[in-house]
């Protein structure tokens, strides 16, 4: 009999019926998720081989084809963990190139093509030493799995070039911008895609999500899925997941009090212009109670 292809098909909830439409199935969340930047960084950069695979399949190269390859910040300084600037990106030499490949789980208000151009602009401009040649620039390019749909497009995978706009002619290979969006990816995964394969332990939500990409047998993703139970279960993870989490809550609580700031002296403005109080809670969605307290003191 002829060998048939494996394939899954993802659970895109928590919970689903059975086949038989008379019983639940609870499906047990994953605690740390793949596009956890603590977790991916400490894992590709423990496992580089698996990083070197991974970029193969989102590169669309042969891993055998790839000479050199280097990790070029490999360190993880638990003091940076707690700074809310703190990027837990991996930049990597690969055969002359600059590659830098980011997991981004929210859009967190917009204009996230336009940041990754600046991480461009960046890694490019610092590529060249002191009294360097332009020749000697390499190519730059900036792989981003992103989990919310970026571009109104079907395809999950996009690659941005800087074209002539009539011709379409490049204008250097030096400028390469990819991303892949987690949501729009096939609910069928199957293993004669390594891409997509692999992009769905990003997409992974659930324990059974695992379970289904290690049943399909392929031996990249039971190395990988193998590496990422035993680091999450490592104190030194934790620790720096521990310091992760707090910069997240630090800066949502900062930038609640800068908000809550800006909407109190708006208030405040508009009070002594002698609008109502009816209008200022309709300009600025503070209570009744807030805006009464400023007239108060006014």
């Amino acid at each position: 009999m002829a060998n048939r292809m494996k394939y899954y098909v993802v659970n895109r909830a928590a919970m689903c019926y059975t086949d038989s439409g008379r019983g639940i199935v609870v499906m047990t969340e994953l605690k740390y998720k793949f596009t956890n930047d603590t977790l991916f960084k400490m894992l590709f950069v423990t496992h580089p081989e698996l990083l070197k695979k991974l970029v193969a399949v989102l590169l669309r190269i042969k891993v055998d084809s790839i000479g050199s390859f280097q990790i070029r910040n490999p360190e993880m300084p638990p003091e940076s963990l707690g700074d809310k600037f703190c990027r837990l990106d991996i930049n990597m030499d690969v055969d002359g190139q600059r590659v830098d490949l980011e997991i981004q789980v929210d859009d967190n208000g917009g204009y996230y093509p336009e940041r990754t151009l600046y991480y461009w602009a960046r890694e490019y401009s610092t590529a060249l030493p002191s009294g360097g040649k332009y020749a000697e620039l390499p190519r730059t390019v900036i792989i981003s799995i992103v989990g919310f749909e970026l571009f109104p497009c079907a395809e999950y995978h996009s690659e941005y070039q800087a074209l002539e706009v009539t011709r379409h002619t490049p204008l250097s290979d030096r400028f390469v911008l990819y991303y892949f969006e987690l949501p729009k990816l096939p609910a069928t995964v199957t293993t004669d895609n390594g891409m997509e394969l692999w992009l769905s332990l990003f997409r992974a939500k659930t324990e059974e999500d695992l379970s289904n990409i290690e049943a399909l047998g392929v031996q990249e993703m039971k190395e990988a899925i193998s590496a990422y139970r035993h680091i999450t279960v490592t104190p030194e993870f934790r620790e720096m997941e521990r310091l992760r989490t707090k910069a997240r809550h630090d800066e949502a609580q900062a930038l609640y009090n800068m908000e809550r700031k800006t909407k109190l002296e708006i208030a405040r403005n508009a009070l002594e212009m002698k609008m109502s109080v009816d209008d200022v809670i309709k300009l600025t969605g503070l209570t009744r109670k807030e805006v009464e307290g400023l007239k108060v003191t006014n």
